[in-house]
Formats: C-alpha cells, sequence, structure tokens
C-alpha cells in the first residue's frame, strides 16, 4: 500500500461521476442509488472526516445531449452545469435524510435553492462539520467537472481527491472491451499525461500535479467502497508525484 494511503485523512474531495446516478436507466436519477451512496458518504462523515463533494451531470445532460448537438459550446456547457446542480440537490436531500448536515454552493448563482461558492464560507462549513457539495462546476464553460473537483480541492486544501467511478481503478486500456487489461496499483501524474489513460481531463491533473494534491481512483458501485477508500483502506488506483 502506499505510504500516503496508510494515514487518516482531515479534509477530502469526492468526485462523484454523474453517470453513476442514473443506476440501470438510460438517464435520470435513480433515488436508491443516491440513497445508497449517501449512506456510504454518511459512514465516512461519522469519522469525523471533513468532505467536499463534486458531481458530474453526465447521467442528465447526456440524456438530452442530442438536442445540444448544434448548439454552441457554451450553452451547451452552461446546461451541463446546471444538470450538476440538480444532482447536487438530489444528493443533499439524501445526505440530510441520512442525518449528514449539508450544503450545496454553486459557481452558477441561484440563491433560491442555494448558497453561491464563497471559499472561506466553504470552508467554515467544513470546520463546522457540514458536508459541502460544489455545484456547477468552474461556472465557466469549457471547463470540466474533474476540472472543477481538482480546483475546489486545491482551495479548500483537501489532502486528496477521491475519484468515484464505475471501474475499480486505472487500466492501461478499456476493460471492458479488453480481458486482458492490466490495473495500475499506483501511477505518477507524468505517466497518466504520457499515456493518456483518461483518468481525468488534461487540465485536472495538471492541476493536481501543480499543487501535489494526490488522486485515488476507486469504484463506487460496491457499496462501503467510499468509507474503504477515504480511511485509507488499499483500493482503486492510487496517483501522485
Amino acid at each position: 500500500m502506499p505510504e500516503t494511503q496508510k494515514r487518516s485523512f482531515k479534509r477530502v474531495l469526492l468526485k462523484l461521476s454523474g453517470e453513476v446516478f442514473k443506476g440501470r436507466q438510460q438517464y435520470g436519477i435513480d433515488p436508491e442509488v443516491v440513497k445508497t451512496i449517501a449512506g456510504d458518504i454518511k459512514e465516512v462523515y461519522d469519522t469525523g472526516i471533513e468532505i467536499g463533494i463534486v458531481i458530474g451531470g453526465g447521467n442528465i445532460f447526456r440524456g438530452i445531449s442530442e438536442s445540444a448537438a448544434d448548439m454552441d459550446r457554451t450553452s451547451a456547457d452552461h446546461m451541463g452545469m446546471l444538470a450538476t446542480v440538480l444532482n447536487s440537490l438530489a444528493l443533499q436531500d439524501a445526505l440530510e435524510k441520512a442525518g449528514v448536515p449539508t450544503r450545496v454552493q454553486t459557481a452558477i448563482q441561484i440563491h433560491q435553492v442555494a448558497e453561491p461558492y464563497i471559499r472561506r464560507r466553504a470552508i467554515r462549513h467544513l470546520e463546522k462539520k457540514r458536508a459541502v457539495i460544489f455545484a456547477a462546476g468552474t461556472g465557466n464553460p469549457y471547463f470540466s467537472t474533474d476540472t472543477a473537483a481538482a480546483l475546489r480541492a486545491s482551495e479548500i486544501s483537501a489532502e486528496v481527491i477521491f475519484k468515484a467511478t464505475k471501474v475499480d481503478g486505472v487500466y492501461d486500456s478499456d476493460p471492458v472491451k479488453n480481458s486482458s487489461a492490466k490495473r495500475f496499483e499506483e501511477l505518477t501524474y507524468e505517466e497518466v499525461l504520457e499515456r493518456r489513460l483518461g483518468v481525468m481531463d488534461l487540465t485536472a491533473i495538471t492541476l493536481c500535479m501543480d499543487n501535489g494534491l494526490p488522486i485515488i481512483v476507486f469504484d463506487v458501485n460496491t457499496p462501503g467502497n467510499i468509507f474503504k477508500a477515504v480511511t485509507g483502506q488499499n483500493i482503486g488506483t492510487f496517483i501522485r508525484g
């Protein structure tokens, strides 16, 4: 197990794929999946670890992407940002029902449903043991939610990014298409960039590398894996300098 993974963390950033929220549906939000994820996050919260969360919007935006195919890129990206707000509100509801005090902060101002993103306020929420969900990406087009996760993690001084996906780590090729694909236990940022492994987009990886922010990639579909990853158990792929 990598030495850094043995330590206990005080503050972490969890990056959730929006597509996980759709469960077995073609698109949309499966309430049972969100409830299960909220329960896993509750286990982490109960340990006293401060947790920030960024969620993608692929379960909603890709469901309507054919309608956006001929749209201006900026408009389409704003649609994607709004999709992350929907997912964030769904997770907030599930977390609150599970007993986790939660705040949603959005990079696009929607005062009726969420707070605007303010770094100092976000940190104060974390210090008061509230989970903070960062919605609407960076608030700017042309940036992914992976980049938003790297940015928010850096801004709140998180010690690590946990990237929860549909696969159990990083492979040298697509494990769905190649049964002989090899899973990496550990990688450097440079190896991810050189091999173009697609863990995160290049901007996100570079931002993590510049700030010395490690990344752990793991499968979120197995109940309890969020707890295992955040509490330092050896699962997934560990990426660092």
